[in-house]
């Protein structure tokens, strides 16, 4: 993996910040929350996410360069 400066102070940040929890998932969830809502409440804009609906059996289906690779690999 390359060195790239503006990834190494997100990663920085992100364990300074879990280090601040103690590295409680739900401790830092919460903050993220709180932090979240301070931003909305002081007039940031919101946007959710898209939905994407995906059924059970489609996340197992194989790519289409997975069918192919199988396939030139079986012939």
């Amino acid at each position: 993996m390359t060195d790239d400066e503006i990834l190494e102070e997100v990663r920085k940040n992100r364990t300074a910040h879990a280090a601040q929890f103690n590295y409680d998932l739900r401790a830092i969830y919460d903050d993220l929350k709180k932090s979240e809502s301070e931003h909305i409440r002081n007039g940031y804009e919101y946007v959710e996410p898209p939905v994407t609906h995906i059924s059970a059996n489609q996340t197992l289906q194989p790519t289409v360069t997975a069918l192919r690779r199988f396939r030139s690999a079986t012939q």
